[in-house]
C-alpha cells in the first residue's frame, strides 16, 4: 500500500466508527456555488445529538491548521449548517483542487477525533502525505495565465484536460498539459461575449430558449446548454444532461459562439459550481419543493439558497433577473447585494412599484401587455396574445418565463425589436419547445405533451388547460420511484385539479429506482379513489408509450387529453406525427 492509500485509510477508520456520524466523499468546487465563489473542495457530514456549533468550531480550528501546515496561509475556510449536518469547505489553488480533497479529509479526521476523543493519526506525517499530493498536482504555468487573463480582463475556464482564454468568437483552448506562458498569448485576440445563466425549479428550459430566440432573431450566433443537449445556431454539439459546469464550458469553447444562454441545475451548483464568474445576466424563475434532500439541501428556503449561487457569477453592472410573484425568491432576493430587475404578472405588485419609484428597471404585464420599465419611462414591448407560449395569456407560467426573457435579453444589450420578433416567432411545438405543452391534433381532439414532473409544474399546466373546453378529458401520469409515497400522492392529487375523465397510470420500469413494478400505479391509483373517482375511471399501462397509445385510441373529435411523459418522448412524438 503506497502513502496515498495509507493516508485515505487513516481519514476514513474514526468516522466509521461512529454510527452517528456519516460523511459523504468530499467533491472538488470548480466554480461559484452555493457556499461561495472560490475553487476549492467541500464535504458534507451528517451527525444526530451534536451541537453543529461545536463541530464548526472544530473545522475552524483543525482546517486552518491544516492550510497553514500546507503553506496555504492565502486560502479560507467556511462552513454553512444545515438540518441534521454541516458542509465544510476550504478554498485552493486552482490547479490544487484533488489536493484540497485531501486536505478537507485531513481537517476532518482530526475534527472526529475531537468529536469522539479518539486517538488521531500523526499531523505532521498526514500534512506530508498531502504536500506529496500538492507537488504532483501543481501547475505553475496555469496559475501564471490565471493571474494574467484576470490582469487582461477576460475570462479563463479550467478543467482536467483543457484551459480556454476568452469565450466564444474570442476564445482559444489549450492541452492542460500543454499551456503556454502568458507572454506567447496573443491576448488581442480573446475577449468575454454575452453571457447569462437561468435557474430555477421550473421554466429554465423554456425561458433559457427563448432568450436564445431573442438573441437568434437580433442576428446572432446564439447557443445553448440545457437538460437535453449543448445547441450553437442549429448545430447540437452533444445531446445529454448538460446543465452543469462541463456544458457550460463545452459551449463557451466554441469559436462561433456570440451570445451564451446557460440553463443551470441544482444539482451542478452543488456539486461542482458554475463554470464561469463573467455572466453579465442570470435569472431566477421561480423556486418549489423538487429534489430536496441532497447536499445539505433539505427545505426549499434551503433550495432557494443553491439558485441564488447565479448572483455569484455576475460581473460587475451584471444584473440579477427575479420572479416578484415567487415567496421563496422575494425572502432569498433579500440576502444578495445584485443589481435586480424584477418581473411579475401584476403591474401593481409591491416590488414593482418599489422598482419604478426608485428608477430601477422591472417588467410586468398590464393591461393584457409584456411592458418593460428601464428606470425612466415604459415600453410597451408586445401583446400577451401575441407570445404563442402563453396560449393567449392562459399559460401564465409562461408569461413570466417570457418576462424572464425579456429582461435577460435587454441586460445583454439586445435590441426590443429583436426581444419582439423571438417572443412572436417562438412557438409551443415540438421543434422550439419540446416536451413544454406540445399541442397535437389528433382526429379533431387535442392532445398536448408536457415533461412536467413535480406539483409546482404540473399545477401551471394543468391550470393553463383547465379552461378549455372539451368533450371528455384525459390524463397520463407516471413518477419516478426515487421519490417519497407523500410526494407521489401530492403530485397525484394536483395532477387531478385538470378534472380528468379517464386517468391511465403509466410504469417507468427504468425508473423504478429500488420500487416493484406495480408499487407506483398503485399511489396513483389510490389517490384518484381518494378522491373521489370510479375504478372505472382509472386504467393501466406498462410504459409511458403504451400508455399514450391507449389514450389516442380512445379519443374522439372533441375530446382533451394531457400526456405527462417522463420517459419514451420520441416514441409518443412519434405516435404524434411530430
Amino acid at each position: 500500500m503506497d502513502r496515498i492509500e495509507e493516508l485515505e485509510t487513516a481519514l476514513t477508520i474514526i468516522s466509521a466508527t461512529a454510527d452517528h456520524i456519516q460523511v459523504d466523499d468530499a467533491r472538488r468546487l470548480t466554480g461559484p456555488g452555493l457556499l461561495w465563489n472560490k475553487p476549492g473542495a467541500v464535504m458534507d457530514v451528517f451527525f444526530t445529538g451534536i451541537d453543529p456549533s461545536t463541530v464548526s468550531a472544530l473545522w475552524e480550528k483543525n482546517a486552518r491548521r491544516v492550510l497553514d501546515a500546507l503553506g496555504w496561509t492565502d486560502q479560507d475556510l467556511t462552513h454553512r449548517t444545515f438540518t441534521g449536518g454541516v458542509n465544510l469547505a476550504i478554498s485552493a489553488p486552482m490547479d490544487q483542487l484533488y489536493s484540497a480533497i485531501f486536505a478537507v479529509q485531513t481537517a476532518w479526521h482530526f475534527c472526529a477525533a475531537e468529536l469522539l476523543d479518539a486517538t488521531p493519526g500523526d499531523f505532521d506525517q498526514m500534512v506530508a502525505d498531502v504536500k506529496a499530493v500538492v507537488v504532483k498536482e501543481a501547475n505553475p504555468r496555469l496559475i501564471d495565465l490565471i493571474a494574467a487573463a484576470e490582469a487582461h480582463g477576460v475570462d479563463i475556464l479550467c478543467d482536467d484536460d483543457e484551459v480556454s482564454i476568452g469565450h466564444g468568437t474570442g476564445s482559444q483552448v489549450w492541452p492542460v498539459d500543454a499551456l503556454p506562458v502568458p507572454g506567447d498569448v496573443d491576448w488581442s485576440s480573446l475577449h468575454n461575449i454575452p453571457v447569462a445563466f437561468i435557474t430555477g425549479t421550473n421554466g429554465k428550459t423554456t425561458t433559457t430558449r427563448l432568450l436564445e430566440a431573442i438573441a437568434r432573431a437580433s442576428g446572432k450566433v446564439a447557443g445553448l446548454t440545457s437538460t437535453e443537449f449543448v445547441r450553437v445556431g442549429n448545430d447540437i454539439l452533444d445531446r445529454g444532461d448538460y446543465s452543469g459546469p462541463g456544458g457550460g464550458r463545452m459551449l463557451l469553447r466554441d469559436k462561433r459562439l456570440e451570445i451564451a444562454c446557460l440553463e443551470v441545475a441544482r444539482g451542478g451548483i452543488l456539486r461542482r459550481g458554475l463554470p464561469t464568474r463573467a455572466a453579465s445576466a442570470a435569472a431566477v424563475t421561480n423556486v418549489a419543493n423538487d429534489h430536496l434532500g441532497q447536499y445539505g439541501v433539505n427545505t426549499v428556503p434551503e433550495l432557494a439558497q443553491a439558485k441564488f449561487a447565479v448572483h455569484r457569477t455576475l460581473t460587475d453592472g451584471g444584473v440579477l433577473v427575479l420572479n416578484a410573484d415567487d415567496a421563496y425568491v422575494r425572502a432569498e432576493a433579500k440576502n444578495t447585494s445584485a443589481n435586480i430587475w424584477w418581473f411579475s404578472l401584476d403591474a401593481q405588485a409591491d416590488l414593482i412599484r418599489e422598482a419604478r419609484d426608485s428608477n430601477k428597471c422591472c417588467a410586468y404585464v398590464q393591461q393584457e401587455n409584456i411592458v418593460f420599465f428601464d428606470g425612466t419611462s415604459e415600453k410597451t414591448v408586445i401583446a400577451v396574445s401575441n407570445v404563442p407560449v402563453t396560449m393567449g395569456g392562459a399559460a401564465k407560467y409562461n408569461t413570466l418565463n417570457a418576462l424572464a426573457a425579456m429582461c435577460l435579453a435587454l441586460a445583454l444589450d439586445l435590441p426590443l425589436q429583436a426581444v419582439r420578433d423571438g417572443l412572436a416567432g417562438f412557438k409551443p411545438d415540438a421543434k422550439d419547445n419540446p416536451g413544454r405543452c406540445n399541442e397535437f391534433n389528433y382526429h379533431d381532439a387535442r392532445v398536448f405533451v408536457d415533461f412536467a414532473h413535480n406539483p409546482h409544474s404540473i399545477s401551471a399546466v394543468c391550470e393553463a388547460l383547465s379552461g378549455l373546453p372539451a368533450k371528455r378529458r384525459f390524463i397520463m401520469l407516471s413518477h419516478a420511484g426515487d421519490r417519497s409515497d407523500q410526494d407521489i400522492r401530492d403530485v397525484t392529487a394536483t395532477a387531478l385539479k385538470f378534472q380528468p375523465d379517464v386517468i391511465v397510470a403509466a410504469e417507468l420500469e427504468g425508473y423504478l429506482r429500488g420500487r416493484a413494478l406495480g408499487e407506483i400505479p398503485d399511489l396513483i391509483e389510490w389517490t384518484a379513489l381518494k378522491h373521489g373517482y370510479n375504478a372505472d375511471q382509472i386504467q393501466r399501462a406498462p410504459s409511458p408509450s403504451q400508455a399514450a397509445a391507449r389514450i389516442l385510441k380512445q379519443l374522439e373529435p372533441g375530446d382533451l387529453a394531457l400526456l405527462l411523459v417522463l420517459s419514451e418522448r420520441d416514441a409518443v412524438f412519434e405516435m404524434l406525427g411530430a
